[in-house]
C-alpha cells in the first residue's frame, strides 16, 4: 500500500468518527481544504461517494460505512501493533486518545498532564472534551474518564480519583446584594445556577447531607447551563449561587473570588472513573498512563490508593 492510500484511509476515518471536515482537519493538523482533497483522491480512487455532504454536516454513505467499518478495526489492530512493538523496546509510544468531560480534565488531568508528557515523550496525547456518553471504539478513542459510574457497559474501569465533595458557592458580590443563606431550604429564595447533564438531559438537582440528614431540592434556576466552565464563569460574574464539585475552585476560594455557602452540609460524592474498553491486552501506551496515574497517588495529597483499583463495568 502506498503511503497516498493510507494517508487517504487515515482521513476518511477522521471526518467519519468526526462528522466533519473542519473538525478532522484540526485533528490531523492539516487544512480543511487538504482533507477534501485527499478525501476526494480516495473516493476517486474506489470510484464511489463516501460521504453525504450538505449544509447540515457530514454523514457516511452505505458504501462508506461499510467501508468504515471494515477499515477501522484493520487501522486499530496497526496502531496497535506499532505500539506493542514500541513496548519490546521498552518504550510506550504512540497517539493516546483520550474522552474527557471537562470537570475530569480539570481535576484529574491538569494536574499531572505536563509531567506525563514529560516522563514520556513518545507518547502524543490529544484530549476531547466531551460530557456524553461518547462511543469510544467507534471514535478510536483508548480511553474515556467520566464522573462516578457514568461508564459504558462492557468496559473495564479504573477509579482515578478520590471520593469527591460538593460545594455551594457564590461570588462575594452576589453575597452582599442577596444575603448569605445558612440552610438549604433557604436556597429556594436565591437565584441559583442550574446545571443539564448532558448524558441524561436532566438538571441536576441539589443533595445536601448532613448528621444523615439528607435534604434534596429542585433549584430556583434564573440560568440554566450544560459545561462547567460556564457555571464556575456565571457564579464569579456574581449571576447567582452554584453547586459545583470542590477539585477545581480551591484556588478561586482561597483568592475569595468565590465563598463557600453553607459547608457543613457538603455531600460526600463518587469520584472520577477512566474506562476503555475490555480487551486482552492493553496498549502500552494506556498502561503507561494508568500506571502514571497511580504513581501520582500523592498529588493532591491523594494518601489513600484504594480507588486506584481497576473493577469490570459490565452489562
Amino acid at each position: 500500500m502506498q503511503q497516498s492510500q493510507l494517508d487517504g484511509i487515515m482521513t476518511f476515518i477522521a471526518v467519519a468518527q468526526e462528522k466533519s471536515f473542519s473538525t478532522a482537519a484540526v485533528r490531523l493538523g492539516v487544512s480543511p481544504s487538504a482533507v477534501s482533497q485527499t478525501v476526494r483522491n480516495l473516493e476517486r480512487r474506489i470510484g464511489m461517494a463516501l460521504f453525504n455532504r450538505n449544509t447540515r454536516g457530514v454523514g457516511l454513505t452505505e458504501a462508506g460505512q461499510q467501508y468504515f467499518e471494515q477499515v477501522l478495526p484493520a487501522i486499530n489492530m496497526l496502531s496497535l501493533a506499532t505500539d506493542e512493538l514500541g513496548a519490546l523496546s521498552g518504550k510506550p509510544m504512540g497517539m493516546l486518545r483520550l474522552n474527557v468531560a471537562r470537570a475530569g480534565y480539570m481535576t484529574i488531568l491538569q494536574p499531572v498532564l505536563r509531567r506525563f508528557l514529560d516522563q514520556f515523550p513518545d507518547i502524543r496525547v490529544e484530549i476531547f472534551i466531551d460530557g456524553s456518553l461518547a462511543d469510544i471504539i467507534g471514535r478510536g478513542i483508548d480511553a474515556g474518564i467520566r464522573f462516578g459510574n457514568l461508564v459504558q457497559k462492557d468496559m473495564v474501569a479504573v477509579h482515578v480519583g478520590p471520593a469527591i465533595s460538593a460545594y455551594i458557592v457564590a461570588s462575594p458580590e452576589y453575597l452582599l446584594r442577596k444575603g448569605v443563606p445558612t440552610h438549604p431550604r433557604e436556597l429556594i429564595d436565591h437565584d441559583c445556577i442550574g446545571f443539564r447533564q448532558i448524558t441524561s438531559g436532566q438538571v441536576e438537582r441539589w443533595s445536601f447531607t448532613r448528621n444523615g440528614e439528607t435534604i434534596e431540592i429542585a433549584p430556583n434556576s434564573k440560568l440554566v447551563v450544560n459545561d462547567s466552565a460556564m457555571l464556575v464563569q456565571c457564579a464569579l460574574d456574581g449571576i447567582g449561587i452554584a453547586y459545583m464539585i470542590n477539585g477545581y475552585i480551591e484556588g478561586l476560594l482561597e483568592a475569595g473570588r468565590l465563598v463557600r455557602i453553607i459547608p457543613e452540609w457538603s455531600p460526600t460524592l463518587p469520584g472520577f472513573t477512566l474506562y476503555y474498553p475490555d480487551r486482552r491486552s492493553v496498549a502500552p501506551k494506556l498502561r503507561a498512563f494508568i500506571d502514571f496515574l497511580r504513581s501520582q497517588a500523592d498529588v493532591e495529597d491523594r494518601r489513600n490508593q484504594e480507588w486506584l483499583v481497576e473493577v469490570r463495568k459490565s452489562s
